[in-house]
């Protein structure tokens, strides 16, 4: 385990442009993820072996917890929750492969994160809504509070991107630490440590995420009551 958060080794350099390792472990992920699911898919059979009936009992659990939060819009929010949740599990547990760590122990990694998960809120509340209508619940039931809705959307960005590098960072900087102390003793506590955490992580971060979509699609859930 390295702590990556405070190192940035760049493996590229494109003028004034820096590629970091961190970039490159983020697209590797992505791109292993976008194989395993191409390759899940192309021969799906009726009588499922155990791939599939793996891949479909993880689909499926995803499905159950999306529908739970939000059950009128979970086939609209499912592709990207699902893969919000399946990227941070893969992106949280590859600090345990040699000579890499977490793109999640990363500020910036957790930032680009935190900003799709605002930036989703307002496209799932524009599109089931309309952007005037959508936009209406900020001033609503006063304009006044306006600022206090700006400031809201702001600090929470902030809050999920924090919690998530600064969580991860400090597992591996315990890692890191546990095991320079006690040597070769402490190897699999640590590891089985690092798994539960990142999973951990992964779920609060994704059900964060979650929540606050289904925040911005309350909105016309309260205003259909308003008018009964």
């Amino acid at each position: 385990m390295q702590p990556g958060a405070l190192n940035h080794t760049y493996v590229l350099q494109i003028g004034p442009l820096g590629i970091s390792d961190v970039v490159v472990t983020t697209w590797a992920i992505m791109l292993i993820l976008w194989l395993a699911a191409w390759v899940s898919t192309r021969a799906l059979k009726e009588s499922p072996g155990s791939w599939q009936t793996a891949i479909e009992g993880i689909v499926s659990a995803l499905e159950d917890a999306v529908g739970s939060v939000v059950p009128e819009h979970k086939d609209l929010v499912m592709p990207f929750v699902g893969t919000l949740w399946v990227y941070l599990v893969v992106a949280n547990l590859a600090g345990l492969l040699p000579g890499l760590h977490a793109p999640t122990g990363n500020l910036s990694a957790t930032t680009a994160l935190a900003v799709l998960v605002f930036l989703s809120v307002h496209w799932f509340g524009i599109r089931t809504q309309g952007f005037r209508r959508y936009l209406l619940h900020y001033i609503r039931p006063n304009p006044i509070l306006l600022p206090f809705h700006i400031i809201s959307e702001i600090t929470r960005t902030v809050a999920l991107a924090v919690r998530l590098f600064g969580n991860m960072m400090s597992l591996e900087m315990a890692g890191l630490l546990v095991l320079l102390v006690a040597g070769l003793l402490a190897p699999v506590p640590i590891l089985m440590l690092h798994v539960v955490e990142a999973l951990v992580q992964a779920y609060l971060f994704g059900m964060l995420a979650l929540i606050y979509i289904a925040g911005g699609l309350q909105t016309q859930v309260l205003r259909e009551q308003e008018k009964e």
